[in-house]
């Protein structure tokens, strides 16, 4: 006999109301088992925007007082902002969206995630099941689209699948290397009929199993190569800081007395201070990282992928060093340059497993060659200038800070006067749009960093054009208070693009000039936050200061040189060979 169904309030994780069973289990809608399934995640955060498709979601969340939602004004925020939350809290980040174009609003934030290694898990509403296929409105195959920026999607067609889907996504953007999981969910399945919830307690994936620690004839192998070296370098990548392996980076380097060279992503792995610490190499690091590089017989890669902005010309890279390379995925492994030693697995375990067959030693002759290439390379010198340069503003704030704050930009000159300038002490305190290059990146990640970490101060700094990309979720910021300070560095123009015009383009600056900016103080008093506007250099530290001092949200419109170049810069496609260095003095226009 079918147990009578009965309704009553019943107390069980989002104290809402349920239909139960006699037994006690519970009987739940597919948007229910949704709030259910991320609560068992841990998740108490969320952002996005409700939408047709997806508002039984929406409807049932209301019933979840335990999961917070944080309503942004633009899809990609929320995508961006889960970013941001993610890596500040080392947890899953968590965006929703509706069908078609809220969806598809998400996909940005997501290749963004997909291309930075970031655990997030989107979760979307799709039209009913017998509209797919049918173009209905606001249809789109998200699935089909989100394939190539997705470390795995779902399209969940049966309400019993909907807990296991969610559960699975959890652990594959989390576990191995990290990446975004999408869970597209088509509104009848959300809404239709109830099932008993049930969590899985096991995973059944028998196709992905990640590496954990890596066999011990890898360890060896890399151990005899790193300790027959006599110009060593790391290249601390990102897997530093998602694996967390900040203590055995420094054990590792301090025992083996190996200079660190930190990637755009791998900054705040390992402390700006410390004496081994060399600096971020590439195309706009620093020249004397780039050249260590260059005369190393050893790169020990930890958690990098060799990208093109790093190498440069691959031919040319490192001709002289056998490299040791760390990886959790095993298709990094001479996908970019020829590897002597890989080792496969979590960094964090690898890290542990190979540092007591590493041997002490001192390096004095190779850290004196590199102390001379950075006498010789002066690659952070900030010239006097009459006008207010970018460089100054993020050396001012890395001082005022202490380099005790978390730094998010997008990309473009401000990321790169940022990377090279600020000074960070604490580590996963720098968060940016790396692979990707997201203009816009910077204030909904922000947002998501703070709300990850409300006791850390945390700086947006953005150019005044990726500034303009998502400055609508200024609003997110006062609506729920989230005290970012955002720093512009206006130049009126889109930097990157106008520079590198300039240098390599005969027609001038087409369309990367602004004329039509807001004036950024307004825009600040229309939402009700303070601003303040930066004409004059002797203005710049107390700007700063006064932004630390006063609470919520705060914008700084610094105006700064329009034509500033970003130097040391290697082309694209070239090797430190071709560097470009700062010009002197006499050779800037003023």
């Amino acid at each position: 006999m079918v147990p009578r169904e009965i309704k009553k309030t019943r107390p069980f994780i989002g104290m809402g109301l349920f239909v139960i069973n006699r037994e006690g289990s519970m009987k739940l809608t597919g948007a229910e088992i949704v709030c259910e399934s991320l609560l068992k995640e841990g998740v108490d955060l969320l952002f996005g925007i409700p939408g047709g498709a997806v508002l039984p979601f929406y409807d049932a969340l209301g019933k979840y007082p335990a999961l917070r939602h944080v309503l942004v004004r633009h899809e990609q925020a929320a995508s961006m902002a889960a970013d941001g939350y993610a890596r500040a809290s080392g947890k899953v980040g968590v965006c929703t969206a509706t069908s078609g174009p809220g969806a598809t609003n998400l996909a940005t934030g997501i290749a963004a995630a997909q291309m930075d290694s970031v655990p997030i898990v989107a979760i979307t509403g799709q039209v009913p099941r017998a509209a797919i296929g049918r173009d209905a409105f606001q249809e789109t195959d998200l699935t089909g689209l989100t394939l190539p920026i997705t470390k795995h999607n779902y399209l969940v067609m049966d309400v019993h699948d909907v807990a296991p889907a969610i559960k699975e996504a959890f652990y594959i953007a989390r576990s191995g290397r990290p990446g975004p999981v999408l869970v597209d969910i088509p509104k009848d399945v959300l809404l239709g009929e109830r099932i008993d919830f049930n969590w899985p307690q096991e995973l059944d994936l028998p196709g992905y199993k990640p590496a954990g620690s890596a066999p011990e004839a890898q360890i060896l192998k890399a151990a005899e190569v790193i300790n027959n070296a006599h110009r060593p370098v790391i290249l601390a990548g990102h897997g530093v800081i998602i694996s967390r392996a900040f203590d055995e980076l420094k054990e590792l380097a301090e025992k083996a007395q190996i200079p660190v060279i930190t990637t755009l992503l791998g900054i705040s792995s390992f402390p700006t201070d410390h004496i081994l610490n060399v600096g971020m190499p590439g195309m706009h690091g620093m020249a004397y990282a780039s050249l260590a590089i260059d005369q190393a017989d050893v790169v020990i890669s930890l958690g990098a992928r060799f990208d093109d902005r790093v190498t440069g010309r691959i031919s040319d890279f490192a001709p002289n060093a056998n490299i040791v390379h760390f990886d959790i995925d095993p298709s990094e492994f001479n996908k970019n340059v020829r590897v002597a030693a890989p080792v496969l697995g979590d960094l964090k375990q690898t890290l542990t497993q190979i540092i007591p067959s590493i041997n002490k030693t001192i390096r004095l002759d190779w850290m004196q060659n590199i102390e001379q290439l950075k006498t010789e390379h002066p690659s952070l010198h900030i010239r006097e200038d009459k006008e207010i340069l970018p460089q100054f503003v993020m050396q001012q704030l890395s001082e005022i800070t202490k380099g005790d704050a978390i730094v998010v930009t997008g990309v473009g000159q401000h990321q790169m006067w940022a990377a090279q300038h600020y000074h960070f002490t604490e580590a996963n305190t720098w968060i940016t749009s790396g692979g990707l290059g997201t203009m816009g990146f910077e204030v909904p990640a922000a947002l998501g960093a703070k709300l990850a970490r409300p006791e850390k101060v945390v700086w947006s700094v953005a150019g005044d054009g990726g500034f303009q990309m998502t400055m609508c979720d200024l609003a997110t910021a006062v609506e729920n208070n989230i005290e970012v300070k955002f720093a512009i560095l206006n130049n009126g123009t889109l930097g990157m693009v106008r520079q590198l015009q300039d240098l390599f383009y005969e027609n001038g600056f087409v369309a990367s000039l602004y004329s039509g900016n807001p004036d950024f103080v307004k825009l600040a008093e229309a939402y009700g936050i303070t601003g303040i506007k930066v004409t004059d250099k002797s203005q710049v530290a107390q700007a700063i200061q006064t932004a630390m001092d006063t609470p919520g949200p705060v914008i700084i419109d610094f105006i700064v040189k329009q034509d500033e170049h970003v130097f040391p810069m290697i082309p694209a496609g070239e090797s430190v060979n071709e560097i470009m260095e700062e010009p002197s003095p006499e050779s800037v226009s003023r």
